[in-house]
């Protein structure tokens, strides 16, 4: 165990250097953190599980997040650390520049040399700056891993489930806001694992995927890992109430994440909302053309006529004013946002994933650079939305995360490709539902779309057309 959870350190204190690059961390062990915790777990200690898998996660979110933290609150404090916080925001600026430079087939030796070079000296001016930081009064834990009770506070609206496969077993950890988290020993390997995953993602290859496959996974993943965690749940929380499941596997997705967030989710009194619709997209970079979408202009007029207007203002792009900087303005100028569009995950390098514009595309990366931190909502009815990297799943890097962890709190998306009228019918269910009360709060949305989805079983439409749109966040 010790080996284990010093590994798992080493990993977190030294993400800077290894994630300098995507490709990096495809060589990086993809089971170091889930075999730490699953030791840890076999010892009795769950806290210490549940902290180590967080350590090990979306280690890209949290490079950026670091290089994007903001220190309004130690200047308020003491305007004497004003040269102190510029120091801090102006490295944080050219570490997150560089780590945006990709290496390429074309680069050198001696210019990659270079440049990493130049990123670990940026790197340890940086570790030096947090470190004086961490020597001031109520900063000591500046940019430290969470303890577990920092993300038990994550579970104040209901619990996490928090799913570990590795080669010594498969668990559940139920995380509850006050008492002892309940862990669980499923009875499924991770080889039956993987091969249920791998048949799953084998049938989702095809352009119409077997609906025999596809519910036997699903029954199989019901019946070994999710019915066990219900049953528990049944004598420990309240009926109806939100959970959030969180899968941590070498290439399980399910509906995933939830970050501790203090800030207030409620509606603000000036609510704008801004539809982005693209139905023929330019897709220059492909030899085949993107077939054109024939509900998103229905689409995009019949949410209009479901919002709580005038409450609400509402701003609506389409068609050839759908452009890549008009959609990315949208994007920064608007708090609640909806887009339909093609969408591309890129799974050899996912942070040029991205939803296809009438000009051009608007990548993970643009949203990365985007300033949309005080954002409430963002609805991505396209293909593919958060699908992530299947080499690196668990550092769900895909388009619905991207605006969920630089600052939307509220999204949905989708695991793989969906059909344009499924689409549509999900859409509308999802707003009247959403809508219903003649206000908006983006807490309410995971249970709008759980409520839409049960609408599109009783009209018939099958499961595996409907079981790709999830929730994120809040």
């Amino acid at each position: 165990m010790y080996h284990f959870r010093k590994a798992a350190e080493f990993a977190h204190a030294n993400l800077f250097q290894v994630l300098s690059q995507h490709q990096t961390q495809k060589h990086f062990p993809p089971d170091l953190a889930v075999n730490a915790a699953s030791r840890a777990l076999h010892q009795g200690d769950t806290y210490h599980a549940v902290e180590l898998l967080k350590q090990g996660r979306a280690l890209h979110w949290t490079q950026i997040a670091h290089f994007h933290t903001s220190l309004e609150h130690l200047y308020s404090e003491d305007p004497s650390k004003e040269a102190l916080v510029r120091q801090f925001q102006n490295l944080s600026t050219l570490l997150n520049r560089h780590a945006e430079v990709p290496f390429t087939h074309d680069t050198s030796r001696i210019e990659m040399e270079a440049r990493e070079w130049h990123y670990r000296n940026l790197l340890r001016q940086w570790n030096k700056v947090v470190g004086e930081i961490r020597t001031l009064k109520g900063f000591s834990c500046f940019l430290l891993p969470p303890l577990f009770a920092d993300l038990q506070e994550a579970a104040c609206k209901g619990p996490i489930i928090v799913l570990v496969a590795s080669k010594f077993s498969c668990d559940a950890i139920i995380v509850l806001h006050v008492e002892s988290p309940i862990h669980l020993q499923l009875k499924i390997t991770l080889e039956e694992l993987n091969n249920l995953v791998s048949q799953h993602h084998k049938n989702n290859q095809h352009p119409e995927p077997g609906y025999k496959v596809f519910v036997e996974v699903m029954r199989k993943l019901w019946k070994r890992v999710i019915f066990p965690v219900v049953q528990q749940l049944k004598g420990c929380v309240a009926k109806h109430s939100r959970i959030w499941w969180c899968p941590h596997h070498s290439s399980l997705h399910f509906h995933y994440t939830v970050q501790a967030r203090t800030r207030n989710a409620k509606m603000t009194q000036e609510i704008t909302f801004a539809a982005i619709g693209q139905a023929t997209p330019d897709t220059p970079d492909t030899s085949v053309k993107a077939p054109a979408l024939y509900y998103i202009d229905c689409e995009l007029d019949d949410i209009e006529k479901l919002l709580p207007i005038p409450s609400v203002m509402f701003t609506k792009l389409m068609g050839s004013e759908a452009t890549r900087d008009q959609a990315l303005q949208m994007l920064v100028d608007n708090q609640w946002l909806h887009l339909s569009c093609h969408g591309v995950q890129v799974p050899e390098k996912p942070f040029d994933s991205h939803l296809a514009m009438a000009d051009g595309s608007v990548s993970l990366l643009d949203i990365i650079n985007a300033n949309i931190s005080s954002h409430e909502f963002a609805f991505l009815s396209a293909c593919e939305a958060a699908m992530g990297d299947l080499s690196t799943p668990d550092e769900v890097i895909h388009l619905a995360a991207g605006l969920q962890f630089m600052g939307v709190k509220s999204v949905i998306g989708t695991l793989w490709r969906v059909h344009d009228d499924v689409a549509y019918k999900v859409v509308m269910a999802f707003y009247k539902e959403f809508c219903k009360n003649r206000t908006l709060d983006c807490t309410m949305a995971a249970r709008a779309l759980h409520e839409a989805v049960a609408t599109l079983a009783k009209d018939g439409v099958p499961v595996q057309e409907r079981a790709m749109f999830v929730h994120i966040g809040i």
